[in-house]
């Protein structure tokens, strides 16, 4: 299903982030108000109760397909998207793949997900009947253009079916493959490739449980897809920072030994915030730095580094290979978050978002701490998910996700 463009006031108009993207509750409203057909009324409903949301959601679809604000494309297809923004260049093949464990290596998950964010998702799917926005994947060719590339870039020279440029700059452009040959050379080629969920682990596990509860063949054995060739477009993989809603920056200091430091290296360091996340990539690179966090809320910043070897030894689980002991999520989590500060993983005391910014400014808002993280390297993500080692979750944010709303995939239809 896609919007019908002529019903609504702009394609850029009703799309959205993916919905652990938006930042709450400003951007949340931003998109409300930005149309009232975005689709974050659909991925992130508001109401008093979780069924309330959800039956609003299915409500709400329903009510939009009988208008015609969303309708059913004349037959099925595969989608090429591309994204652009500036000198950057992204394209991929959007479509419903069929789920596959992970014992048969088919989709490789590189993270844990939280279980009840799992019971949110598919709690929305269940009851909308519908997979609202497509998770992002990335498989890696040998870089020619045969196969699937050869389609998608003789496809992306055509008339695109839809073009819009969202607020951030982005522009998209969406091309629909009919063609039962160019749908043969893409699914050849395919068939024996291996994908890392770059985006969208939740879902990928809400697809899964979903399809569990079926005992006959039928949609729910496949989920909305964008898989990108990684050969030919690289993602940008970066940080998703944590947000602690009821410790103040005073207390995380002062749980840490600071200004001893005797958990961390503790040091304030200059802002303004690019200046701040400059050091932080700075003091993350240097030999014997170890694990490295920028924490703000007070108006200012303080760099952890160099954690004392003895508390990750105390600290850190062991049963798991070197690369996940030292990753800056698992000492997080294991030696700050549990140990030191004993701030429970819950949304009430942890919230995750990708943008820095947004993270610094509603730290200092509401009195919390920001604990602003840096990027995984790609090849520690790709070694942990082919060994079967998922990694703390939202420990990665790869990039650029596709947006939602351009194409929706609906299971009562078929």
């Amino acid at each position: 299903m896609r919007y019908v463009a002529e019903r609504v006031g702009s394609l850029a108009a009703v799309t959205s982030p993916p919905y652990d993207v938006v930042v709450r509750p400003d951007g949340l409203r931003a998109l409300e108000t930005a149309d009232p057909y975005n689709i974050v009324r659909l991925i992130l409903p508001q109401a008093g109760t979780p069924a309330d949301r959800h039956r609003q959601a299915a409500e709400t679809l329903r009510r939009w397909q009988a208008d015609g604000i969303l309708a059913p494309d004349p037959e099925p297809a595969l989608y090429v998207y591309e994204q652009r923004d500036g000198h950057l260049l992204q394209r991929g093949i959007i479509g419903a793949l069929r789920l596959s464990p992970r014992e048969e290596g088919v989709v490789l998950p590189h993270e844990e997900v939280m279980p009840h964010v799992v019971d949110d998702r598919a709690a929305l799917m269940r009851a909308t009947d519908a997979n609202l926005e497509p998770l992002l994947l990335a498989y890696r060719s040998d870089g020619s253009v045969t196969g699937a590339a050869s389609v998608v870039e003789r496809t992306a020279r055509l008339r695109p079916l839809l073009s819009t440029t969202t607020e951030d700059g982005f522009s998209h452009h969406l091309w629909r493959v009919t063609d039962p040959a160019d749908l043969a050379e893409i699914a050849a080629d395919l068939r024996h490739r291996q994908a890392l969920i770059a985006d969208g682990h939740h879902r990928w596990a809400t697809y899964l449980r979903l399809r569990e509860e079926r005992t006959e063949p039928g949609p729910w054995d496949f989920g909305l897809v964008l898989l990108v060739d990684t050969a030919r477009y690289p993602l940008r993989v970066r940080a998703i920072h944590r947000l602690l809603h009821q410790l103040s920056p005073a207390d995380a200091l002062a749980a840490l030994g600071a200004p001893e430091g005797s958990a961390f290296r503790v040091r304030a360091v200059d802002g303004p915030l690019p200046q701040a996340l400059a050091t932080l990539a700075k003091a993350a690179d240097e030999p014997g730095a170890g694990n490295a966090f920028l924490l703000a809320g007070d108006g200012g910043f303080h760099l952890l580094d160099r954690p004392d070897p003895a508390l990750l030894a105390r600290t850190v689980p062991t049963d798991r290979p070197e690369a996940w002991r030292t990753l800056d999520a698992t000492v997080l989590h294991a030696l700050l978050l549990r140990h030191i500060w004993q701030v429970p993983d819950t949304p009430g005391h942890i919230g995750y978002l990708h943008d820095a910014a947004a993270a610094v400014e509603q730290a200092e808002r509401h009195g919390g701490t920001a604990v602003l993280m840096h990027p995984v390297r790609e090849g520690v993500v790709h070694d942990l998910a082919r060994q079967g080692i998922p990694m703390p979750h939202k420990s990665t944010s790869f990039g650029p996700k596709p947006a939602s709303g351009l194409v929706l995939r609906s299971l009562a239809l078929g």
